[in-house]
């Protein structure tokens, strides 16, 4: 890896700690940091219910906190649901969209995956957009097909501000919490896919490749190491801090 590579560790909490829990990572996470803190980029991704008192605890040590989901209105009658200006008022800075657990899991449609694009760059929240195959997608051998599909219908018409940066997670949806990661070399190639795509789709954008998908300290330093891969989305590994400090130890 390039000396001069940026590392960059999201970590997404999805819904595996609770108030205190989270909080107790949060202020674990912070007193590490210093050990960190000038090597890489971290972002996480709290639980709503935890989310500003983790942003502050994070933020008094320069690691900025995300949204796990956003609504893309702004008010209304949307019972359980959080817009892209609440988190941008709360605090944060990034918010993950289109993960595969709300695309698969909750049936969020690519469709609605463009309207929470729109309005996050609309408040000024830095996407972190999601996309990636199942495995039956990918033994048909229709990988690149869906996520091609899944980033048009996304970026597709986006109106973006200078300088703006967007972030792309390629996950391989039968990775996810499975502790069958992809091949690093094999991710590479679908990482290089998606950034050459992104270039086209949102021209005068920074784009950043991430990689999710069982991701832990064995293996972090086999995916940061391919030219095309700037850093990880972790989930359940980074809910943990002994695992968690492991990744970042490791990617250090």
């Amino acid at each position: 890896m390039s000396a001069s590579k940026k590392v960059y560790l999201f970590a997404n909490w999805k819904m595996y700690l609770d108030y205190d829990e989270s909080n107790i990572l949060a202020n674990a996470v912070a007193a590490a940091s210093s050990d960190f803190a000038t090597k890489i980029k971290m972002v996480v991704f709290p639980s709503s219910l935890s989310f500003y008192p983790v942003a502050q605890a994070l933020g008094d040590v320069g690691i900025v906190s995300g949204a796990q989901n956003i609504h893309f209105e702004d008010k209304g009658g949307f019972t359980g649901e959080n817009s892209a200006l609440m988190y941008k008022n709360a605090g944060a800075k990034f918010t993950l969209i289109g993960h595969s657990e709300r695309r698969h899991l909750f049936g969020e449609t690519n469709h609605e995956v463009h309207q929470k694009m729109e309005a996050a760059l609309l408040v000024g929240l830095v996407p972190v957009l999601c996309v990636g195959e199942t495995a039956k997608e990918r033994k048909g051998d229709k990988a690149k097909d869906v996520v091609e599909v899944q980033l048009r219908a996304a970026l597709d018409g986006l109106k973006w501000k200078p300088k703006a940066k967007l972030f792309i997670a390629y996950e391989p949806v039968w990775a996810i919490g499975t502790g069958k990661n992809c091949d690093p070399v094999e991710a590479e190639k679908m990482c290089l896919m998606i950034e050459n795509m992104a270039k086209a789709l949102a021209k005068d954008v920074e784009i950043i490749i991430l990689y999710g998908g069982s991701v832990n300290g064995g293996n972090i330093k086999e995916f940061i190491k391919q030219p095309n891969i700037n850093g990880v989305l972790v989930g359940g590994a980074s809910a943990k801090l002994d695992t968690w400090l492991q990744i970042v130890q490791n990617a250090c």
